[in-house]
């Protein structure tokens, strides 16, 4: 294999371990193995730690990484018919080699036959990959070799040593998938719990789903608080460009448009956190907050029936505790909508704006007491938009307790919210309607 496609696997598998290779970090590195080359494995495993390297962190996935990509298959155990005496009769090649223990050869064949390793993709592949593997190698052919000599010593030796590299083969595809699949299959996790609804998460998945979220809400923070480019500028302001250009005739050497002024969104969101409605609350929360930088104020209220601002906790707590804090003042309790939005009509209907998005994030379930409509109603009519998110299925919207039907007309947006992606989805479309 040649030298530069071997670095650029390697490449591959360290950004795979969560380590960001830039194009010309890769150049770097290239440079620096050229210059140290690979006969010193030491030296080679600091050449490329010093290039690539950029925290603590990166260090120690790049070391674990070298160590995994640099390390050879272990074929010893595939001597088991080495201490038996030649079988007379035609063996095949694979056969031959572990009957004489030739294990440059069965490394060479290995080698030849994993060359494809690189291109795995996932660990449900784990199969597929060993068993191509051991096709390559002349598996058919050997299990004819033993069949033929079954019940001789020389068939056990064989079947054992068969045994062995097929230990041996699947050791180098787990390892491949450390190297090559593990970024795949991290993508593929995330898909699934993307799509996964929130209140089903085990506590395992909880803690990878904050991490999603936060990457989440920094990819949208990113690309809503920049600058917008030339092609959304505004239309050209026609009277100004002429007066601007009078210099030159009025040729319009230099354009003027006319820019909208780009608000960020003022939030208040009101989280229900009773019952099961409560994890899909902390998402909001985390993903609410981590958009900071593209959201120009944010106010938080929590409620089961009592509607407290619980702004303050969020800012100056770690999610994690923030949330016990909350849960513990107010969570967990019977809903009463009618009850939370008389305590925001008294004590916040003030702050609403025409500048304000009022997110209520919810079931609409009332226990069957007063919805109070009438406040939703005051809060649309005064705030710039109201936006239901219920994570709850629609065909469950207005059975039993459910006031759905009677809240959404005053909302300009009602959706399902029960996963990340609806609750990406939703916050996009927000920060987008600002942009327009």
């Amino acid at each position: 294999m040649p030298v530069n496609d071997l670095l650029l696997r390697f490449f591959r598998a360290a950004r795979g371990a969560n380590v960001r290779i830039s194009p010309a970090e890769s150049l770097d590195a290239m440079g620096a193995v050229a210059a140290v080359g690979y006969g010193d494995r030491g030296l080679l495993r600091d050449a490329l730690l010093l290039t690539l390297a950029k925290t603590a962190d990166d260090k120690r996935s790049l070391a674990e990484c070298f160590d995994l990509f640099f390390s050879r298959a272990d074929l010893s155990g595939a001597d088991a018919a080495t201490d038996l005496a030649p079988e007379p009769g035609d063996l095949g090649e694979l056969a031959q080699m572990l009957q004489d223990g030739d294990q440059a050869a069965l490394s060479a064949a290995l080698a030849t036959d994993a060359a494809g390793l690189s291109d795995i993709r996932y660990f449900t592949q784990r199969g597929l990959y060993a068993q191509r593997i051991l096709d390559g190698m002349g598996l058919p052919r050997l299990d004819r070799d033993i069949a033929a000599r079954s019940g001789t010593s020389a068939g056990r030796g064989l079947a054992e040593a068969r045994e062995a590299l097929r230990d041996t083969v699947r050791d180098l595809v787990a390892r491949a998938i450390l190297l090559y699949a593990r970024e795949d299959t991290e993508n593929l996790r995330n898909e699934v719990l993307r799509a996964t609804p929130l209140s089903r998460l085990d506590r395992r998945e909880v803690i990878r789903m904050r991490i999603i979220v936060a990457a989440m809400a920094r990819r949208l923070r990113d690309r809503y608080s920049r600058p917008r480019k030339a092609r959304d500028r505004g239309r050209l302001d026609a009277r100004r460009t002429i007066r601007r250009n009078a210099g030159w005739g009025g040729v319009p050497f230099l354009t003027v448009w006319r820019r909208r002024h780009i608000e960020k969104p003022r939030i208040m969101a009101l989280c229900d956190v009773s019952g099961s409605v409560a994890r899909t609350a902390e998402f909001l929360l985390l993903f609410l907050y981590s958009l900071n930088e593209a959201l120009s104020d944010i106010r938080t209220f929590a409620f089961s029936a009592e509607l407290v601002e619980v702004s303050d906790v969020l800012e100056t707590q770690a999610i994690e505790p923030a949330i016990r804090d909350i849960m513990g003042r107010v969570g967990l309790g019977s809903s009463n909508y009618g009850r939370a939005l008389e305590d925001f009509d008294k004590d916040f209907m003030s702050a609403v704006t025409n500048r304000t998005t009022v997110i209520i994030l919810g079931d609409g379930r009332t226990n069957y007491l007063d919805p109070r409509t009438d406040i939703l109603r005051r809060i649309a009519e005064r705030a710039r938009r109201v936006i239901w998110l219920n994570p709850e299925s629609r065909f469950s919207w207005g059975i039993g307790d459910s006031e759905m039907p009677h809240y959404a007309p005053h909302c300009r947006i009602v959706r399902q919210c029960s996963t990340v992606e609806q609750l990406e989805r939703v916050v996009s479309d927000l920060l987008a309607m600002d942009r327009r």
